[in-house]
């Protein structure tokens, strides 16, 4: 047997580690690379479940047309799954109190539903019981109100009982979805947001907001408060919506409002969402899907996977319920 002295043997020594060394990091950049190559899984934070077949119907059935009168999460899995969709988040679309335990019902029985936004109304002296009652089941992820059922978010943002149901809500871990943005509902949010600065705050469908040019000063400056608001979130959702009777699911006609809402929220306060079925009204979900990714895809993977799913984890802390749903 051969003796190596010691400088042979740290030499050999030194070679293996090198080579070692090496082919880790080869290993690890290759890693990196096919993660790079992966699909980015998608969380959709805006559809709607509904049945109007049910003997008592429904309140809110689709947009009409050849839009199916039932949505359930069958049919929408069969949409989505291709598209790449692991999972969504129900939000409502009835007034009905009834219809939270409903919609509960429904998503317990489909893992694709991560969460349900339902309805509740704070300034009633049930709220508190509502509350307790619906959150024990973790899917309940939060409430929805704002330009729908008559609801008035400006008038109720100075009702003192309504901005105490709003505290129960964020002590609850919860969160408050908007609807139907206009100046008032924004300058509203912002309103409550001073009052209870600790609730996490969704407005839904922005883009689709066109501020007209008596509104444009106002809106403006709404935009520039909610900069400064890291608890008000932004859903980057109807981006393809009717304008003047007309529909685009042309990118370069919406990337100037894009561009507007990612430089006033940021990376970290977009969320995506598609809102079907109430989509199909004016496209199909997945060209929604589509005019998104072509966006983000001059953005980096970081900054994708904020706006498909890493945000919205941290806003709905929504269920993981699926192998090939993402973890934080």
């Amino acid at each position: 047997m051969t003796t190596l002295n010691p400088m042979q043997s740290t030499s050999i020594l030194s070679r293996r580690s090198f080579v070692l060394g090496t082919a880790t990091a080869v290993a690890a950049h290759a890693l990196a690379g096919q993660d790079e190559a992966a699909p980015i899984p998608i969380i959709d934070t805006h559809i709607h479940l509904f049945d109007a077949t049910r003997p008592q119907g429904a309140p809110y059935a689709g947009p009409g047309g050849d839009s199916s009168n039932v949505s359930l999460p069958p049919r929408y899995r069969k949409l989505a799954e291709p598209l790449g969709i692991v999972g969504a988040v129900k939000v409502e679309a009835s007034p009905w109190v009834e219809d939270n335990l409903w919609a509960l019902q429904v998503a317990q029985g489909d893992p694709m539903i991560v969460g349900v936004v339902g309805n509740l109304q704070p300034e009633k002296s049930e709220f508190k019981e509502y509350l307790n009652r619906y959150h024990r089941n973790p899917l309940f992820r939060g409430i929805r109100y704002g330009n729908l059922w008559g609801y008035d978010l400006a008038a109720q943002a100075t009702n003192p009982v309504f901005i105490e149901g709003l505290k129960r809500l964020a002590d609850a871990d919860l969160v408050l979805d908007s609807a139907n943005p206009n100046v008032k509902l924004l300058q509203a949010i912002i309103r409550v947001n001073d009052q209870v600065p600790k609730l996490r705050i969704v407005i839904d469908h922005l883009p689709a907001m066109e501020p007209t040019a008596a509104s444009r000063s106002a809106y403006d400056r709404a935009l520039a408060e909610l900069r400064q608001r890291s608890n008000v979130f932004v859903k980057l959702s109807a981006v393809i919506h009717r304008v003047n009777g007309s529909v685009s699911n042309d990118l370069n006609a919406h990337r100037d409002r894009l561009d507007e809402l990612m430089s006033v929220f940021g990376e970290d306060r977009v969320i995506f969402g598609s809102d079907w079925p109430n989509s199909d009204g004016v496209t199909s979900l997945d060209k929604i899907v589509r005019i998104v990714r072509d966006y983000f895809a001059a953005q980096p993977r970081r900054v994708t996977e904020k706006y498909f799913w890493r945000n919205s984890a941290k806003v709905y802390k929504w269920i993981h319920r699926a192998e090939d749903q993402p973890t934080a």
